[in-house]
């Protein structure tokens, strides 16, 4: 089975760090464990200080519809406040081979 990943990019916001993002991110973790075909997801910051978020489903109907409601449903979550959104770069994309 492929999956589906959404890959976002992003930076800090001024003032915040990759380990505020990630503490502001509590509520989104509980979001995404509900949403159907939802499998995983890692965040990761790089040396220069980007992050990079990335969810797996395992189809890219799920994964549209949970990614909708990052911005829909969850639009109050603290974890916006600690995004510099002029620096986002978000996608989806299927990974069709992977080794466990």
């Amino acid at each position: 089975m492929a999956e589906t990943l959404e890959i976002t990019t992003l930076r800090p916001a001024p003032g915040c760090t990759a380990d505020d993002f990630v503490k502001a991110n509590a509520d989104i973790d509980a979001y995404l464990k509900r949403q159907p075909g939802f499998l995983w997801r890692r965040i990761v910051e790089t040396d220069d200080g980007r992050i990079i978020d990335i969810v797996a489903y395992d189809s890219l109907p799920h994964a549209r519809a949970g990614a909708a409601g990052i911005t829909g449903e969850m639009a109050d979550s603290p974890v916006h406040a600690t995004i510099d959104h002029d620096s986002v770069d978000w996608q989806l994309t299927t990974a069709p081979h992977h080794v466990t």
